[in-house]
């Protein structure tokens, strides 16, 4: 099996290109301590899996991706939701349970903790002609 394959099977197994939603948490230091950075994270993974929303498929699939560094060194943990580009601020776990109901089940955004909107534009048609 070369690479590309073995990747693909990986992508697969991971429903990789059915989610809906992408999540990206930031686990600090700098923005928060690696405690809270790590508690967050865990109560996302827990979240998603207990509620079926990670590695599944459809209207509220979430992928989720922890990170070192969103590069907004204050006020974190710092999450930010694809394809609606939302940025939350002091996403700790407390706060967590709140985001997964009213954003990625209900598709409603958390007002309050937003700081920043960066959304996703939509594909353009394609222009192949073959």
């Amino acid at each position: 099996m070369t690479d590309c394959n073995k990747l693909a099977s990986i992508a697969e197994e991971l429903k990789i290109g059915g989610f809906s939603r992408h999540v990206l948490l930031c686990i600090g230091p700098t923005c928060c301590s690696s405690d809270d950075g790590k508690a967050a994270w865990s109560k996302l993974k827990s979240i998603l899996k207990e509620r079926n929303l990670s590695l599944s498929i459809g209207p509220n699939a979430c992928y989720r991706t922890k990170a070192d560094c969103l590069r907004i060194c204050k006020g974190g943990p710092i999450l930010v939701v694809y394809p609606e580009g939302l940025w939350y601020a002091g996403m700790t776990e407390d706060r967590i349970e709140r985001f997964v109901e009213e954003q990625i089940v209900q598709g409603r955004a958390i007002e309050e903790w937003i700081f920043a909107r960066n959304p996703l534009p939509q594909p353009l048609p394609s222009t192949n002609s073959t």
